[in-house]
Parts: C-alpha cells; structure tokens; sequence
C-alpha cells in the first residue's frame, strides 16, 4: 500500500503537531487581542500566552484557517482526511468544506473527506489516532470514510473549568452560566453535546468533586482516555491515577493543551476525551 498517497489533515484544536508514519499537517488558528496575534503553531509558546491572557482584561477573540489555509495544508496528497474543530463553536469546518470543493475541482481524482468533530482537544487527538490505524492497517479511502463515523459514536469530551471568561466573551457560552465557573473554588463540569455545542453538567465546589463527577460521568466501559491540560500539571496527574484506578486496562496519556483550547480552556482547565469499549 502506499502512504504517500494518504494524508491527516486538523485545525491546530487537536493539539497535534505530527503523527508517526502518516503525513500530516495542521492548520492554525489564530488567537487575538488588542495587543498581540497569537498564531497557534509549533512556534508559540502556549504557557506564556496562557499567563498574558490571563492578565489581560480587554477583548478577546479567535479565528479559524480560511479555505485558502486548508488548501495550503493540504498540500498534494491523493487522499485526504480533515478533521475540524466542532461546527458549533466555529466557522473551521464551513472552511473546510470550501476548501475540499476547490481542492477536487481543481485536481480531478483526488478527494478529501472532512470530518466535524463536533469536539475539540483530546477527542480530535482519537479520531486522528484512529485514521492513523485505519491507513496503516491497509483500508481503502472509501471504506475509512464509512468506518470513522461510526468511530465517533464511541467517542466523548468532558471538561473541568476553572473559569469560562474566554467562552463567554466570544459567545460560546451563556454569560450566566460562565458567571458560576468564576465563583471561587467552583469548577465547571461539562461535556460536548451531540450538537457540539458545550453542554454544563454540574457545578462542583473542590477539584476533587470535580474530579468525581467526571469519573461518573465517563460511565463503566472506557477503553483509551487522552487528559490534556493548561498549564495544571498536578491536576492532570491526580485525575489520570484516579481514572487508572478505576480503569485498570484503559490506555491514559497526558499532555498539554495548545493554543487555541488553551484560550478557551483558560489556565487551570482539564479536557478529558475518552473512547468506550
């Protein structure tokens, strides 16, 4: 089979810079203020930004690649699989969908499949993990693009925030409600809704109620759990033994948020994407 044929192609939302033996790239979105551009690429340095955003007290706001980005991160390649931020908290995926038009018009034979998460961080890091299997494994173009959302009938994100400021502000959330994440001691808990919208679970006084309320709401049969964090390393560690503990044979990896879930994140905040059996 040839690879070189094959391509992953995400928004910077998936944290992901490379995948091991599939050609990759990721399309940056970009964070911006008043004061300064953040482009989220392998450049940027994520807990500076985190730290400056959360000193900054002007506006704030975020934009995703344009089509013409999407074309460039597609370079050449046969086959293609864009994976996108959730359609319900931005434009990313509308952009994909142009781009993949252009790109086939413009090289008859050669297709893109774009896929909407309807998610961010941890949960686009499996779907990407998952087509990498899928490709390596020898599957043709069309039967992936019948397996993978089936795929994301197995897949979930949960949440842990410590504040919702950034998602108020740009109309992610209901100012109401990112009012109660910013209580002190209050940590929100919420999963992405099979709309892809943010969907509030519970509001927990404590991390370690928090803590409990994902591990109850990640239910009984968990297979793989990627925990990725802002600048909250101590936090990560004690929710990554707790969810080995009661998952002893499910596969846990950690790691740190970029830029762009970083900003809606904000310091402190926990993504949990998690693939059941």
């Amino acid at each position: 089979m040839n690879l070189q044929k094959f391509k992953i192609v995400s928004d910077s939302s998936s944290d992901i810079l490379t995948v091991p033996d599939v050609s990759f790239s990721s399309a940056p979105l970009k964070i911006i203020t008043a004061d300064k551009e953040y482009i989220d690429d392998a450049t940027l340095d994520v807990y500076a930004m985190a730290e400056e955003l959360l000193r900054y007290k002007g506006k704030s706001s975020t934009a995703c690649p344009s089509p013409g980005d999407w074309i460039a991160a597609f370079g050449d390649a046969q086959y293609i699989f864009c994976v996108t931020i959730t359609s319900g908290l931005s434009g990313s995926y509308n952009a994909a969908c142009i781009a993949k038009q252009q790109y086939e018009e413009n090289n008859p034979g050669k297709k893109v499949f774009v896929i909407d998460s309807l998610s961010a961080g941890p949960e686009l890091c499996l779907i990407i993990e998952k087509l990498r299997e899928y490709i390596l494994s020898g599957k043709e173009f069309d039967e992936i693009c019948t397996l993978i959302p089936q795929y994301l009938s197995k897949t979930g994100l949960l949440f842990i925030l410590e504040s919702m400021r950034n998602l108020a502000n740009n109309g992610r959330v209901n100012p109401i409600v990112a009012k109660a994440a910013g209580l002190l001691g209050i940590r929100a808990v919420g999963r992405a809704s099979s709309k892809g919208t943010l969907e509030l679970l519970e509001k927990c006084r404590g991390e370690q109620k928090a803590f409990s309320s994902i591990l109850r709401h990640l239910g009984d049969n968990i297979k793989k759990v990627r925990i990725a964090h802002c600048n909250n390393e101590s936090a990560v560690a004690q929710l990554s033994s707790l969810i080995a503990e009661k998952f002893k044979d499910a596969e846990i990896k950690i790691y740190q948020l970029r830029g762009l879930c970083s900003f809606y994140a904000e310091k402190g905040g926990l993504l949990v994407g998690y693939e059941t059996i």
